[in-house]
């Protein structure tokens, strides 16, 4: 398990602790250790060719964290979308299979059974960012006994098409799921984040104020919004883990559909 996916996994409030609280006290006390090494006067000195630098510095890293807001908040996004998509889909095959026919009720059956075990198995498995053999099977299962309707119903062929292709997305909608709950965000990326947090933030230490409780506290908002950031990031990265995760609601539902 990466260090991403353990801290996806813990509670919020543990990952608000350990991601930004901490760093951001730790932040604070920069100013106080540096004002204790370095004279004001010398701060003083560098304040205008280092708020230039730090200009560059801040607005670099900004683009940064956000352009990876924006890409683990879509692949979030995305998750949600592939689950409602599953859901649709086994929607329709359960009335595309319909009737009195033993190979029907089998299909019906054998869908029931592969959405229960999504839900029961597969979440389970996606919050480590693996997939479940066993619903890999209740799938293949499903293929067979709508292979078997095929063969023995007497139906039009357009809606034997259909009824594939609605399988298909159910497919197509779990792969999907499954690559998203592994993460998107590699760890040379993670690696340039924490070090730029970093690096933003210690940047702030050699500026130069009188009043020194206005630079810590100053230092301690700057430090806050950048670790919060971190901590969006961290949480919504893998979909399917921790407090913040796609439900599988949806299926659910459908299950509720069929029962009644």
């Amino acid at each position: 398990m990466t260090l991403s996916h353990f801290l996806s996994s813990l509670p919020l409030g543990i990952s608000a602790l350990l991601l930004v609280v901490l760093p951001t006290a730790a932040a604070m006390c920069g100013p106080i250790l540096i004002r204790h090494r370095v004279a004001l006067e010398s701060l003083v000195s560098n304040n205008e060719i280092a708020g230039f630098k730090f200009a560059t510095v801040g607005v670099i890293y900004a683009v940064l964290l956000a352009f990876v807001v924006i890409v683990v908040w879509q692949r979030f996004s995305d998750a949600e979308t592939a689950v409602v998509r599953e859901a649709g889909a086994a929607a329709t095959l359960y009335r595309l299979v319909n009737g009195p026919e033993p190979e029907a009720v089998a299909t019906r059956a054998a869908l029931t059974s592969y959405l229960k075990l999504v839900i029961g198995r597969d979440w389970q498995q996606m919050a480590n960012g693996k997939d479940s053999a066993e619903v890999t099977r209740a799938l293949s299962t499903l293929y067979a006994t709508s292979m078997r309707l095929t063969e023995t119903a007497a139906r039009p062929q357009a809606m034997f098409s259909e009824i594939f292709h609605q399988l298909d997305s159910i497919t197509q909608a779990r792969r999907a799921r499954l690559q998203a709950s592994a993460g998107i965000v590699p760890g040379i990326l993670w690696m340039a984040l924490f070090i730029g947090a970093v690096l933003t933030v210690g940047f702030a230490f050699f500026f130069g104020t009188e009043n020194l409780s206005a630079q810590v506290l100053m230092t301690g908002i700057l430090a806050g919004i950048v670790f919060l950031g971190l901590l969006v990031i961290v949480s919504i990265d893998h979909p399917f883990t921790g407090p913040v995760h796609v439900s599988p609601g949806p299926l659910q539902h459908v299950i509720e559909d069929f029962a009644s």
